[in-house]
């Protein structure tokens, strides 16, 4: 039975790894690609340029949790798979941004130092928590999974 939990340990430290690698990357081409455009060809419009470089980062993780993190477990069609990821993404947005606004206007914590630790520390470590169980248990989830999740939900 110990080998079975040290296999599982295993898995799971090995999905976590591939989970911030992928996050890592994501975080990268987002911050790269921001800058680039908003001091060259997007440079009096910096909102266009988050929202390009977002849109970019968005899909670089998409792809290494498809093909990377969640490999195993995926068993949705890649439309509704799109769409979870979507969502969870906005809700992770939205964690991130909570945590900002509590920070910044019931705090009062006003500093660009603050709003960077309580946005992109803060915020940005409880949305990827909550991003990673939503891509395990609810995005990249075979079909099994949810078939056994249902046939437990109805038996308690």
């Amino acid at each position: 039975m110990a080998k079975t939990g040290t296999v599982s340990v295993r898995k799971i430290l090995r999905r976590l790894g591939s989970f911030s690698l992928v996050g890592t990357a994501a975080f990268i081409v987002d911050v790269t690609i921001f800058n680039v455009l908003a001091s060259t060809v997007l440079d009096t419009h910096p909102i266009t340029a988050k929202v390009i470089s977002v849109t970019i980062a968005t899909t670089v993780s998409w792809l290494g949790s498809r093909y990377l993190t969640f490999r195993s477990t995926r068993g949705r069609s890649v439309r509704s798979e799109t769409l979870l990821f979507a969502l969870t993404n906005l809700v992770g947005l939205l964690i991130a941004t909570g945590c900002l606004y509590v920070s910044h206007y019931l705090l009062g914590f006003t500093s660009q130092f603050a709003d960077n630790i309580s946005g992109n520390v803060v915020g940005v470590a409880a949305g990827n928590i909550f991003r990673y169980f939503a891509y395990r248990y609810v995005v990249f989830t075979t079909e099994e999974e949810r078939t056994a999740r249902t046939a437990l939900k109805q038996n308690v």
